[in-house]
């Protein structure tokens, strides 16, 4: 048999004949990380995790550009020849101080920080995963020589009795994410701390959602909650505005990753671009608290505007805002309807979520204006009517979102 037999047989002509494949759509001409052109329209970018809206601040982009002067495009080898740089080194300090670590290593993904894992986790070794997490997470094990045991979503008491049953002699290590991307809930991370102390487990949280959203001062989820996890890893490419990941915990890890870890060892070092970009934007993040402060109140106004009209957006107290439609074609139809409408979204279908859990994910950054925020729930509403997926008259009452992480003070006003 051709190995790319399984080629042929795949095809998305059916979407696209009908003008409903959303995936891999050109955008055009991106202003301020808000907007861009789609297709002949301006449209309102509400799919982007740029949350604070850094990808198109001139202070990040100026340390981009500066560093290509100085440094060039690429270094053109791994961090382990003469790819390092001090720019990657003081990148690597802030971030493993600002998480409350030992230390940290900076990677060109965020998909490999958490494949760095894959070292550490032996034979008869267990690790127990969340089944919504990232699927880097679970690619990691794969890599592994270790097993992988996967709770349903959230279910602390699942985690508890699948601790309990394992070897008391394996190594045992508790992966999750600390704000999920699809539902855009918060792992309960003293739960899953206390279980897995009890136990001798580690705990791994991957904080590419949460860093620069939760947390007073934007740390993340181990912040927020005040409950150190023994290792954390991160995306860059979310609030921190550039590409890239990082992997922070003790010292002596992060020394036996650099050696061990072929996703570090054996690739190419974070360009200088990336990494000043990084670095500045974590300045800014640090500096104006006022950006998260603004991204959380939109958030909430965004959740509570559909659900006044009676949009369903699930257990999501954060920025990532799941609209739930319910079936494969309707979310396509509502996906391509919004952006006629003038807004970019994410169509989430299986296997990104369970057949029959179909949705569209919204995104708000603290870049966007109210009038951004209008422009959604207009054309929410009015696409939402037409398809059935809200009533044709407002609902009497709706339960509202309190937003994780926003201050009493700051409390969204009614849109």
């Amino acid at each position: 048999m051709d190995v790319l037999d399984k080629c042929r047989s795949w095809t998305t002509d059916h979407l696209r004949s009908i003008g409903l494949d959303s995936y891999y759509r050109t955008v055009d001409d991106c202003f301020g990380g808000t907007e861009a052109h789609f297709e002949g329209r301006r449209v309102v970018i509400a799919a982007s995790h740029d949350y604070l809206g850094l990808s198109g601040d001139d202070r990040v982009r100026e340390a981009a550009v500066e560093a290509v002067r100085r440094y060039g495009t690429s270094l053109g080898c791994s961090r382990a020849v003469s790819g390092s740089l001090a720019l990657h080194e003081d990148l690597e300090d802030r971030l493993a101080r600002m998480l409350g670590q030992q230390a940290a290593a900076v990677v060109p993904s965020g998909f490999q920080a958490n494949l760095m894992l894959a070292p550490l986790l032996g034979t008869g070794d267990v690790a127990f995963s969340d089944f919504a997490n990232h699927a880097s997470l679970r690619e990691t094990v794969g890599l592994s020589a270790g097993e992988e045991r996967r709770f349903r979503h959230a279910d602390l008491a699942q985690l508890e009795q699948m601790l309990d049953a394992a070897p008391s002699q394996a190594g045992k290590v508790v992966l999750t994410d600390g704000m999920f991307s699809v539902d855009g809930d918060v792992c309960d991370l003293p739960g899953i701390t206390r279980l897995a102390r009890a136990c001798g487990a580690r705990v791994v949280v991957d904080s590419s959602h949460d860093l620069g959203v939760l947390g007073v001062n934007g740390a993340g989820v181990t912040e927020h909650f005040g409950t150190g996890a023994d290792i954390v890893t991160s995306a860059l490419s979310k609030s921190l505005a550039s590409v890239g990941g990082v992997i922070a915990g003790p010292s002596e890890m992060i020394h036996y990753l650099r050696f061990h870890a072929r996703a570090f060892t054996f690739t190419a070092a974070a360009s200088p671009a990336n990494v000043a970009a990084a670095l500045a934007a974590l300045e800014i993040l640090q500096s104006e608290p006022e950006r998260r402060i603004r991204l959380l109140t939109l958030a909430e106004r965004l959740h509570n505007g559909l659900r006044a009209m009676g949009f369903d957006t699930g257990g999501s107290t954060t920025p990532v805002v799941p609209v739930h439609v319910g079936e494969r074609m309707r979310c396509f139809r509502t996906w391509q309807a919004l952006c006629e409408a003038g807004v970019f979204s994410t169509p989430m279908v299986y296997p990104a979520v369970p057949e029959g859990s179909e949705l569209l994910r919204i995104t708000l950054t603290a870049a966007h204006t109210d009038g951004h925020l209008e422009q959604v729930l207009t054309a929410f509403e009015q696409v939402g009517r037409k398809e059935g997926i809200i009533p044709d008259s407002t609902p009497d009452t709706y339960t509202p979102v309190r937003i994780t992480g926003l201050p009493v003070q700051a409390q969204a006003r009614p849109v």
